[in-house]
């Protein structure tokens, strides 16, 4: 991945959040919900800046944003679309959802689509078995989703 330079502006604010969370290593998690909330990702860069600000490794930062599927490094669509690839959700027919997700928005997982409107990928599970298979769009969630239900949920999102 090409490495993206950050403005001060954004530096600045990535150091004020680890403030508000007095700087503690212990916070780590709490500091990159913050900063995901406010940039949308967070890069090698972003992890760099947050390593200082509450003075630990930046291994240690990594580990913790690869560990989480709630953390991403790259660049998330306006409306994030995730498929739920846990056990109950792929008996289910999670994988025919995720395929029809690709063949109508044109990208593959992890991937954005043009207009930045969309990005798909997966996680491992919501807690919501009994829904399953289950896709969540931002934060709402919808249930029992079959392939022929992916035109109607793009098409909600696509009008705002």
């Amino acid at each position: 991945m090409p490495k993206i330079k950050l403005a001060e502006n954004t530096i600045q604010l990535i150091l004020d959040i680890c403030a508000e969370f007095e700087n503690k290593e212990s916070e780590l998690i709490n500091v990159l919900h913050k900063v995901q909330g406010k940039l949308g990702y967070l890069p090698a860069e972003v992890q760099e800046v947050i390593a200082k600000g509450l003075n630990c490794s930046v291994a240690k930062v990594y580990g913790v944003v690869t560990f989480y599927s709630f953390f991403t490094m790259i660049p998330q669509g306006e409306n994030p679309i995730s498929i739920c690839m846990g056990t109950a959700c792929y008996v289910r027919g999670a994988e025919q959802v995720l395929n029809e997700f690709k063949r109508q928005l044109k990208v593959e997982v992890g991937e954005s689509t043009e207009d930045g409107k969309f990005s798909i990928n997966c996680l491992r599970c919501v807690g919501a078995c009994g829904l399953a298979p289950v896709v969540t769009v931002g934060e709402k969630v919808f249930g029992r989703v079959a392939p022929t239900d992916v035109k109607k949920i793009i098409a909600e999102y696509r009008q705002h």
